[in-house]
């Protein structure tokens, strides 16, 4: 097919517009669209044509008519077809075409585009009956429980494939369209294929090493001796990893492809662009904690079948390879997104806003397509990955604390075993009732799909997230009668209700401080936006001030969720040896109350980077403006939802490391045989290693900040080139080489993520090493252990208020300059404007890159000294103090102290 074009342009604007031979009716300076009727808009096949003849795979023409003189100096590189987009460094080298639109479909995407869910009926039928046959024919309580959550995290991974097949039935707009949606995707799957690679290398290094440290381990003669120890944790190890990192992918697979369908929705319709964006987040959301379900449900299983001797209360302590697996891959992502996005973006915003005075998404930036691939590699499935380690550090520390006040209070085994699986139930349930939230966002019926005043999308997902927390406390309610009734506390249960209602508004509270401090229809980001009158200094200085200010709220609210949800649980009327027991399930109870709806919240957070990418193709493609109004006005309300989930993240952490810390602590007393309660901060060494870990939170920051910086710099000298060496970029005459800002993004990210990853990961294992060997030569065989408890005390609590910082600084900062962008203050090119891109510029790898990546840093840092616990811990020691050569205690086995 050949389409000759011809272009003019705008008397208002200086972008071309254009009009296929022969011209449609009224196109004088944009077209019309039928928007009733797909196929009749997509006739009109290249409103920003930047191709000609695509199925054919020439590149002919880039502006006008293909024959012109123009179009015979369109021969750099770019991602067009037959150019190689994305093609060095081994990204694709085999293939010159790298990407086509005529592009092999998946067989999912094949399933999806038939609308084939009928083999998902009988596959659930056959879970459901085996659920009902274990719960018929079984006394094994764990099991049963295990089994039904197992089916519950399939069905929700059944309906994330029903939603990709009721979005698979929109159509994929323009042929313009989908030049620029098929570069995004192919530009983000083939970094992706270069740092799972890396990730893959990592994951099988680690594995082979936590198999020898666990096969080196000191005796041990149980039902979990070092050889099931060292293989389990090693399974263990790679399962989390790979789930992780699915459902990283899965969210920037199908925000690549959800993109395109909701640029192409707001030429037709308003609630359709808003469906398909939120519905886009919800597949990445369900499918998310759906795999963090399935991953430890298979476990539990696992290990109920092939080492029944272990008691189930004592399972959990077997999943801490997990929680390090999916700890790991989420430093990767999150780490390497965030420097691949942030320095697309500050690059494509200082050369292209500041210096060449051009919009954002502007096609002539070359910066432009890096800037769109980042979005999806950094805030979509960095997001995934981290709310996915999130949720599994909770699950798994909930899970320990639970055995063991089952243990300690000696319930009666069929009621301990709800303590055991509450964790598993309570995200089943938020699965179900995130599900119905997401299918609750739509417009009102009767109100405009365009227009001056559509349905605000906020207060859409605002209405269904109300109707997602109402049936989670009903629903929180009634797991707490069915799971935490004993008969030796008959009112527990209530009290640890209490606990998770404290968790929810905490969770609600989050967010409301996060918006306090973010969104400019509040005064403090009107402030940053009005010190934008007096340059760049000021904007910086107030929003700093910001940031800083913005910490006190959110850390009240973090210490009074713990104080208010320990005393419940101590009020709860469960006793044990150790004392205090009933306070810390307390805390894991309210920490899964605020992640009871991880799911709804996910889905909001992913809604932002599609409908930023969805701007970014309407504004590229040169779509009329009321398509764009539609687009600008889902990407507004993306940059809220996506920095109130932020504050949503950065509270979670706290608990969840709160809960790690506690285990760790019952897993020292498990391993050396002796209780292990208290961190003496009076001794030097102890005081040290927490000084040593608030240390390494400002270190991590700082390679992530300066990883950034690197890769902008690159950026920007290669967009200051191209536009100083092919003049006729601004002028519409040439076209951009977009490829090679993708390859330096790509290779800057691949290459500074590793070092701030392994500070993470040996930092902690160092400290209580080399203390652990000081700690042999004065008789103190715990030091190890101490110096690292401390570490992971000071490291979480500079890491929250750091990542509480950089988080909120940086979105203030963004949304002052959205604020400038409204007219305030001169608008858009004044001198107010130029100081507000400087300050969102410095707080875009604040709020993208080294906020996100703090909080899983400190996450991080748990589970590795979970996972790596036997190292600090001198058995020796204490064998020689207690005159006799003692075997280890180890899970399973007996003896097992009171912790």
């Amino acid at each position: 097919m050949t389409m000759t074009v011809d272009y003019q342009y705008s008397v208002n604007k200086n972008y071309p517009t254009y009009s296929p031979t022969p011209p449609p009716q009224n196109t004088s300076s944009s077209h019309q669209m039928n928007y009733n009727n797909p196929g009749a808009a997509a006739a009109v096949a290249t409103s920003s044509s930047m191709y000609n003849d695509i199925e054919g795979g020439q590149a002919g023409g880039y502006y006008g008519n293909s024959s012109s003189s123009m179009g015979q100096s369109m021969n750099h590189p770019g991602y067009y077809p037959n150019n190689g987009f994305a093609d060095t460094n081994g990204l694709n080298s085999q293939n010159n075409n790298f990407y086509h639109p005529k592009r092999k479909l998946s067989l999912i995407e094949q399933l999806a585009m038939n609308g084939t869910v009928s083999p998902l009926v009988p596959l659930l039928g056959v879970c459901f009956t085996l659920c009902v046959g274990v719960q018929m024919f079984s006394d094994n309580v764990g099991l049963k429980a295990t089994l039904w959550a197992l089916f519950v995290s399939i069905v929700g991974m059944c309906f994330s494939f029903w939603l990709l097949v009721w979005m698979y039935r929109f159509d994929e707009g323009t042929e313009a369209m989908q030049v620029i949606s098929d570069a995004i995707s192919e530009g983000a799957e083939g970094y992706f294929a270069m740092q799972y690679k890396t990730i893959r290398n990592v994951t099988l290094l680690f594995s082979v090493l936590l198999f020898l440290l666990f096969l080196g381990r000191e005796g041990g003669t149980g039902p979990v001796g070092p050889w099931v120890m060292a293989l389990v944790t090693s399974l263990t190890f790679l399962v989390g990893a790979g789930c992780s990192a699915l459902s990283g992918y899965a969210g920037m697979w199908v925000s690549v492809r959800a993109n395109i369908r909701v640029a192409s929705a707001a030429r037709r319709c308003y609630n359709d662009a808003l469906q398909l964006c939120f519905r886009g987040g919800g597949f990445t959301a369900v499918i998310n904690v759906s795999l963090v379900v399935f991953g430890i449900c298979v476990m539990m299983l696992f290990f109920q079948f092939f080492i029944p001797e272990l008691a189930f209360a004592q399972m959990p302590l077997l999943l801490v390879g997990y929680g390090f697996g999916s700890s790991l891959v989420a430093m990767f992502s999150q780490l390497g997104g965030g420097i691949y996005t942030k320095g697309a973006d500050v690059g494509a915003d200082l050369v292209g806003k500041v210096e060449a005075g051009i919009p954002e998404d502007d096609p002539r930036n070359p910066a432009v397509i890096a800037d769109l691939v980042g979005d999806n590699v950094g805030d979509c499935a960095g997001q995934c990955a981290d709310t996915f380690e999130s949720i599994a550090a909770e699950i798994m520390a909930a899970m320990i604390l639970g055995g063991a006040l089952a243990e300690e209070a000696k319930l009666p085994a069929n009621f301990g075993v709800g303590f055991v699986v509450f964790p598993l139930a309570v995200h089943s349930m938020d699965i179900v009732i995130s599900s119905v939230g997401v299918m609750l966002v739509r417009t009102r019926r009767g109100l405009p799909d365009h227009g001056a005043a559509p349905e605000d999308a906020l207060a859409i997902m605002k209405r269904a997230y109300l109707v997602s927390l109402l049936l989670g406390v009903g629903g929180f309610f009634l797991l707490c009668r069915l799971l935490l009734y004993s008969p030796v506390a008959p009112d527990a249960w209530k009290w640890f209700c209490a606990c998770g209602v404290v968790g929810l508004v905490a969770a609600y509270l989050f967010v409301i401080i996060t918006q306090y401090y973010t969104d400019y229809e509040f005064s403090k980001v009107r402030g940053i936006a009005e010190a934008s009158l007096s340059g760049p200094a000021t904007n910086v200085i107030a929003g700093m001030a910001v940031g800083l200010e913005s910490t006190g709220a959110a850390t009240l609210v973090i210490a009074g969720s713990l104080c208010l949800s320990y005393n419940f649980g101590m009020k709860s009327g469960i006793t044990s040896t150790n004392g205090n027991i009933a306070g810390l399930f307390g805390t894991a109870v309210a920490t899964m109350g605020m992640l009871s709806t991880a799911v709804f919240v996910l889905a909001m957070s992913s809604f932002g980077p599609i409908a930023d990418n969805a701007g970014g193709i309407v504004e590229m493609s040169q779509q009329p403006e009321n398509v764009r109004a539609i687009t600008d006005r889902l990407d507004a309300v993306g940059n809220v939802t996506k920095a109130n989930t932020k504050g949503y993240s950065v509270g979670s952490a706290a608990l969840a490391c709160f809960l790690l810390f506690s285990a760790f602590l019952d897993e020292v007393s498990l391993y050396s045989g002796h209780k292990f309660e208290k961190v003496d901060l009076a001794i030097p060494e102890v005081f040290v290693g927490g000084l040593i870990g608030s240390m390494c939170v400002f270190l991590f920051a700082s390679y992530a900040m300066t990883a950034v910086g690197k890769a902008a710099q690159r950026v920007v000298q290669e967009v200051r080139r191209q536009f100083r060496e092919i003049p006729g970029i601004l002028e519409f005459r040439q076209k951009p080489d977009y490829r090679t800002c993708v390859n330096i993004v790509s290779n800057t990210a691949l290459r500074e993520m590793v070092k701030p990853a392994l500070l993470a990961v040996l930092a902690p294992i160092l400290v209580g090493f080399v203390f652990r060997h000081v700690g042999q030569q004065r008789g103190q065989p715990l030091l190890g252990a101490e110096a690292v408890a401390s570490f992971m005390m000071f490291s979480t609590a500079t890491g929250i208020l750091m990542a509480l910082f950089l988080n909120n600084a940086g979105g203030a900062w963004d949304n002052a300059k959205k604020y400038v962008e409204t007219g305030a203050h001169g608008g858009k090119n004044s001198d107010a404007h130029k100081a507000a891109v400087c300050g969102d510029t410095v707080g875009d790898p604040c709020k993208d890159t080294a906020g996100p990546s703090v909080h899983v840093f400190i996450k991080l840092v748990s589970t590795v000294t979970m996972v790596v616990t036997p190292l600090f811990i001198d058995k020796k020691s204490f064998d020689v103090a207690a005159g006799a050569g003692a075997a280890p205690i180890i899970p399973g086995g007996a003896g097992a102290p009171p912790r």
